[in-house]
Formats: structure tokens, C-alpha cells, sequence
């Protein structure tokens, strides 16, 4: 029997709402998948997604109902991050702090280990 995985990976409050926002347009049961992909100026870049199923080795991080999957390959390179949202000058958008990250693109969608 494997054991679960955890992870300290949290989202913000104006994530989770933001979330919730996104979500209450798709069917019921949806969640939004955060994954990590080869690619990117930067070597790795952050895939947002609407999922409707959880896999076995996903990670579900849930703040108030609004549920976060992120899959087993994907968290090693993100445990310890926190998911925010921010809205600035240069637009509106979902904002990883990744403390892994040793350099990071001048959008923030993609980094490097």
C-alpha cells in the first residue's frame, strides 16, 4: 500500500476565490489542475486546466470548497510554493511563488531549477 503524498503547497485567498469564479461556469465537480511542463523560456513552465476527475496520485489542495489537483511529477517541482492571483498593471493572472525556482521568466509562467 503506498502512502499518501503531501506537500505544503498552498493557495491564497484571492486564488481560492478566483478559482471558485472560473469554476462556477463549468459543470459540476470540476476542478482546476495546476502541472508543471518541460518548455517555456525558462526550462519548465505552470499549466493551469479545468480537470473533472482526480487521479489516484494526484494531490488535492482544497481552501473552502475550491479544490487545486496537482499530480505527483508536478509537486516535486512545486512543494513548498503558494498559488495567488494578482491583478496588476501588466494584467490579471495566477501568480506560483515557487521557492525552487532559481530564475523565472519576466511574465512568471515558466522557471528554471
Amino acid at each position: 500500500m503506498t502512502q499518501p503524498m503531501t506537500t505544503d503547497l498552498t493557495m491564497t485567498d484571492r486564488a481560492a476565490r478566483r478559482i471558485g469564479e472560473i469554476l462556477r461556469s463549468e459543470p459540476s465537480g470540476a476542478m482546476l489542475r495546476l502541472s508543471v511542463l518541460g518548455g517555456g523560456c525558462s526550462g519548465f513552465q505552470y499549466k493551469f486546466d479545468v480537470d473533472r476527475a482526480k487521479a489516484d496520485d494526484d494531490v488535492a489542495i482544497d481552501r473552502g470548497g475550491v479544490v487545486l489537483l496537482i499530480d505527483s511529477v508536478s509537486l516535486q517541482y512545486l512543494a513548498g510554493s503558494e498559488v495567488d492571483y494578482v491583478d496588476d498593471l501588466i494584467g490579471a493572472s495566477f501568480k506560483v511563488n515557487n521557492p525552487k525556482a532559481k530564475a523565472s521568466c519576466g511574465c512568471g509562467t515558466s522557471f528554471s531549477l
